[in-house]
């Protein structure tokens, strides 16, 4: 089971990125050993997640997402929130 994840930075930006367990990435990015982008800012919290059977399609899945506006990421992010 793979998850793709959308967080939020204390600068109002976004990282998408992949992972099979959310809780030890988030803490990974808040300690500075997550992503390059994220190594820099202080992370808020886990915005979107959603599961995926598979590293392919969450990986495909992370692409699409990371093509995307800032907006329609947090239409995304909007829209789980309201579930």
């Amino acid at each position: 089971m793979y998850f793709v994840y959308i967080i939020e930075c204390s600068d109002g930006s976004l990282y998408t990125g992949i992972t099979t367990n959310i809780e030890r990435r988030f803490n990974e990015h808040k300690n500075g050993e997550g992503g390059h982008f994220t190594k820099s800012k202080e992370i808020v919290r886990v915005a979107y997640t959603e599961r995926h059977p598979d590293r392919s399609s969450a990986l495909k899945r992370e692409a699409q997402i990371k093509g995307w506006t800032r907006q329609k990421k947090l239409e995304l992010v909007l829209k789980e929130s309201k579930g």
